[in-house]
């Protein structure tokens, strides 16, 4: 069991999908493509192994621009908010499908 409550809320939400955890990107490499590559790969090797969606949390509060631009570039769109650990963080949760 993977004791995470962001990862739980999509269990009760969706039957099935790939769960990106964390995609970290060192200062110095961003803006390189080195992140879209990542999902890219895991895009094309989820579709090969015949799942149909993708899903991850962004932070809301603390608010995470960087991220929330990132994931709407790459397709995902919005399908739920929690506030989490006592409200001290607010999170969105992202979904792409695959087709």
């Amino acid at each position: 069991m993977y004791d995470n409550p962001n990862f739980n809320w999509f269990k009760q939400c969706r039957d099935t999908f790939v769960y990106i955890d964390r995609i970290i990107v060192a200062d110095s490499a961003r803006g390189q493509g080195i992140a879209r590559r990542l999902y890219e790969d895991l895009f094309d090797e989820a579709r090969r192994a015949g799942h149909g969606r993708i899903v991850c949390e962004v932070n809301l509060s603390p608010p995470n621009p960087a991220s929330d631009a990132f994931h709407a570039a790459m397709g995902f769109i919005e399908i739920g908010r929690v506030a989490i650990y006592n409200g001290t963080k607010t999170v969105r949760y992202f979904e792409k499908k695959l087709s």
